[in-house]
């Protein structure tokens, strides 16, 4: 009887908890074995503040384009969001500090050393408290919200395939030696193939054997999908010349992120279509695909750039859900949405989310953004306890209320 009735009370709070997500409102807290997947608007780059289903937090990319440039100012480009009054790390942080459980990241993830994924050095950043770096992207939310482990494609060399020393990576390399002396941060390479660089600190018996993250590629080496082997989809840089490289992009972390039978996937700016001339190992998203397999919810490589999306990858993912992180009037490319909505690459249904759809965008490509779920927000993806259903809401962007401005789903996770 005691058990019948804590089920009952379990059910009520449930149907509660998902009555109260209503349009209008303010967004609920998370609560102990639901996952939330904050893809954050900033209008100046990618943010992704997860939080896992024991209150784990892992925050994937803090991009913070320079807003003095021209291109940011230009009709091309979308405006930053809530406002120009605080810089892209500072609103990441506050967004933070507002739907985390406790205030803090666990773990951050830079998927790629490129300004709207890291942050770069501005003529109007601020130095740190310490004055030993300055606040832009990854480090300015550093500055606001304690981050205990960062994870990247190159410590502590930064040397493949060249070694990196512009403005922004000296700054970086500087916040992460100061954060390691003073502050105790944990610095680790990615892995590809691992599972266990990124794991549940607060309660992760509980969810044993339903919860993983995959490193599935960084530096062109790619998980097989079997146990933790990996293959090299590079040539050695010593059969290349210099010019010849991989490029950033193609260098970029891949992640496939695993609850119950929900799965999401994060790739950088992973490239998958070839340019003319180029050789076939340029398609990064090919070899990804194939150790990744079909997922529910994908944010797109490259921000949809003609590059990315190749037929190979979405129609191994074949993904329910697509997020679209928008900062430039290419984003996406018209081809790209076309392949995404097309239905001889894979049947069934797909929703489509973009965090702020620009109007030039949509002067180009014209009806198919019509097709669009959301042009416009914050996108959470919220999934359910043990990861059998999900929903996505769209957040008003423009201030710092969290309002629900609609819900999507809920859906089933396959």
């Amino acid at each position: 009887m005691i058990k019948a009735g804590l089920a009952v009370i379990c059910a009520s709070l449930q149907m509660h908890y998902a009555a109260a997500q209503a349009v209008g409102q303010a967004l609920p807290s998370w609560q102990e074995g639901t996952m939330d997947i904050h893809h954050i608007n900033t209008g100046m780059g990618n943010a992704t503040f997860l939080i896992l289903p024991d209150g784990t937090t892992l925050l994937v990319d803090a991009g913070a384009l320079d807003p003095t440039e021209a291109r940011t100012q230009s009709p091309r480009n979308t405006r930053a969001m809530p406002g120009p009054e605080r810089q892209p790390g500072e609103w990441i942080a506050r967004y933070i500090r507002k739907v985390a459980p406790t205030p803090v990241v666990n773990y951050a993830l830079v998927t790629h050393f490129h300004d709207d994924h890291m942050g770069t050095p501005t003529s109007i950043s601020k130095k740190s408290r310490q004055g030993k770096y300055v606040l832009a992207g990854i480090t300015e939310v550093a500055e606001f919200v304690p981050v205990k482990k960062i994870i990247d494609r190159g410590w502590p060399e930064y040397a493949y395939p060249r070694p990196v020393n512009d403005s922004m990576m000296l700054n970086y390399r500087s916040f992460l030696e100061w954060q390691v002396k003073n502050n105790g941060l944990r610095v680790e390479t990615s892995v590809p193939g691992r599972n266990d660089q990124i794991v549940l600190l607060n309660n992760p018996e509980q969810y044993k054997n339903q919860f993983e993250i995959r490193n599935i590629s960084a530096n062109g080496e790619i998980w097989t999908g079997i146990g933790n082997a990996t293959r090299k989809h590079f040539p050695e840089l010593k059969d290349l010349r210099p010019d010849q490289y991989p490029s950033e992009n193609m260098c970029s972390i891949a992640t496939r992120i695993s609850y119950g039978k929900f799965d999401y996937y994060t790739g950088g700016d992973t490239p998958g279509v070839l340019q003319p001339g180029v050789p076939a190992w340029h398609d990064v998203e090919t070899p990804v695909a194939k150790a990744v397999g079909p997922v529910d919810v994908q944010i797109l490589d490259h921000h949809g750039n003609r590059d990315s999306q190749n037929d190979f990858l979405l129609g191994a993912l074949r993904p329910r859900v697509l997020v679209i992180p928008v900062w430039s009037s290419d984003h996406p490319g018209h081809d790209v949405l076309d392949r995404i909505y097309s239905q001889r690459i894979y049947q069934g249904e797909r929703d489509v989310f973009a965090t702020g759809m620009l109007e030039a965008n949509k002067l180009v490509i014209g009806e198919m953004l019509n097709r669009l779920k959301s042009d416009q927000g914050h996108i959470v993806v919220r999934v359910g306890k043990g990861g059998d259903t999900y929903r996505v809401i769209i957040l008003d962007d423009q201030d710092e209320n969290l309002r629900i401005k609609a819900i999507h789903g809920p859906y089933q996770a396959r």
